[in-house]
Parts: structure tokens; C-alpha cells; sequence
């Protein structure tokens, strides 16, 4: 079940949507779902909804609220040099930068710990495309409170930038899954090998890899690049992965 919500910032209303399981009656485990880029739209509910019939309390933010009311971006046309496309894909991503992203995270993680029907002593995060990297950066900036996260087929994950997640490794606390995508500029080898030796002389719980043959922005169903097989792993693997840590064994 989908409901539309408003999650209380210092900078106003930010929109997001919670998926709650059709059956049992909760309190279930509390998960974020970080959007790709191509925004809000049908296929993240679907993702939400997914995830929520896995047993979870799924709480899917808007990282574009700030923007105002939008349709989805066409990432294609802008791909392709469109002048409009681009214009709006650039008003969207304008809109909010890793501060803002953590901020928007730490909103997120007090308004579930104020939900019934959430468990949200220990959230799970995962996240797609730009939402890999807040993801990481959430996991090093609030080590305390999320206990898991994933990112898959995520950019810029381990850069020479200054805010870039891999340098949050020491903080980190989660259990870590990152699955980079095939032929990514955006994540390729050096980043990968880069983020994996971060995490590992951090001590962190962690499996980072390319996979190959999926490309950027395998998961979700509207993309492209959609590959079932793939994006079916990435469902199995992300389970498992929540399930171990945020659903302990009676």
C-alpha cells in the first residue's frame, strides 16, 4: 500500500511515500529507498512497493522536493543535447547537493522513529544511480542508526572529491552491498577497487563488485538498460542482505 506523506524539514515540507506490507499488521523493519536520477515516477513505486512486500516499512523521499512539482525528467531527450530536457534535468539536480541529501536523511530517519507501524531503531537503506552515493554517505554520516545499505549501479562513490562517500568509510558501521554496473564511467574499476580497499582497511562488513553485464540503470523497469536477470539478482541479494541484519533469527 502506497501512501503520500510530508516529511518535516528546517526547510519545509519534503514529499516522500510509504509502502507498507499488505499483510500482517506491523510494526515492520524501517528501509529507505534512495530515487535515481530520472526522479520520482511509477517505476519507484514499484521498487517501493517490492520492497515493502519483503516485510518493510519502505520510505521513499523525494531528493527533488525543493524543486517544486515536476513531471519526470526525459533523461534521454537530455542525453541527447535537448535543450528543454536538459534545462529541466538541470533544475532538478540543482535542486539539492550531498549536504542537503544528509540533511533530508537525518528528517527522515527522526520522522520514522515517530511511526507505529516502523521499526526504526536500526533503518536499512538502499539506493540507485545518484541514490548509491547517498546510500554510502548516509551510512557514514548517521553510523548509529542505519545497519545496513546497499547501492547499485551507483556513480561517484569514490572520487578525488572532497565530500566523496568513500571517505566516510572509518565511520561506518553498516553492513554494506555495492554492485556496480558494467562499462560505468560514472563507477568504473579503479573507483570500484578504490571504495573496496576504503571499507576494508575501515574494518567495514562489505561486498563491492561490478556486475558485469549490467549496465547503468539495470534495476529499474522503465530504464533502457532494464535487465531482468540482473535486476532480480539485485532483489534476491538486497533482501537477503536487509533480512540478515534488520530481521535477526528468533
Amino acid at each position: 500500500m502506497k501512501t503520500d506523506v510530508s516529511i518535516p524539514t528546517p526547510e519545509g515540507d519534503a514529499r516522500a511515500f510509504v509502502f507498507t506490507p499488505d499483510a500482517g499488521s506491523g510494526p515492520w523493519p524501517a528501509a529507505i529507498l534512495y530515487m535515481d536520477a530520472p526522479a520520482i515516477r511509477p517505476a519507484m513505486f514499484e521498487m517501493g512497493e517490492r520492497l515493502a512486500q519483503a516485510g518493510y516499512y519502505v520510505l521513499l523521499p523525494d531528493i527533488f522536493w525543493r524543486a517544486g512539482p515536476y513531471d519526470p525528467p526525459n533523461i534521454v531527450a537530455a542525453r541527447a543535447g535537448d535543450p528543454e530536457a536538459v534545462a529541466v534535468f538541470q533544475k532538478l539536480r540543482g535542486s539539492t547537493d550531498a549536504k542537503r541529501q544528509m540533511a533530508d536523511t537525518g528528517a527522515c530517519l527522526d520522522w520514522l522513529k515517530t511511526q507505529p507501524l516502523a521499526k526504526a531503531d536500526k533503518v536499512g537503506v538502499t539506493g540507485y544511480c545518484m541514490g548509491g552515493g547517498i546510500a554510502l554517505r548516509a551510512a557514514g554520516t548517521f553510523p548509529d542508526r542505519i545497519a545496513v545499505a546497499a547501492s547499485f549501479h551507483g556513480g561517484a562513490q569514490a572520487t578525488d572529491a572532497e565530500d566523496s562517500p568513500h571517505l566516510l568509510a572509518p565511520a561506518m558501521k553498516a553492513k554494506i552491498l555495492v554492485a556496480g554496473a558494467d562499462e560505468d564511467r560514472g563507477f568504473d574499476e579503479a573507483q570500484c577497487a578504490r571504495l573496496d580497499a576504503a571499507l576494508k582497511a575501515a574494518g567495514v562488513d562489505a561486498q563491492v563488485s561490478i556486475w558485469k553485464g549490467a549496465r547503468h540503470g539495470w534495476v529499474p523497469t522503465d530504464m533502457p538498460v532494464y535487465n531482468k536477470e540482473a535486476a532480480e539478482r539485485h532483489w534476491r541479494e538486497l533482501v537477503a542482505l536487509f533480512d540478515g541484519v534488520l530481521k535477526p533469527a528468533a
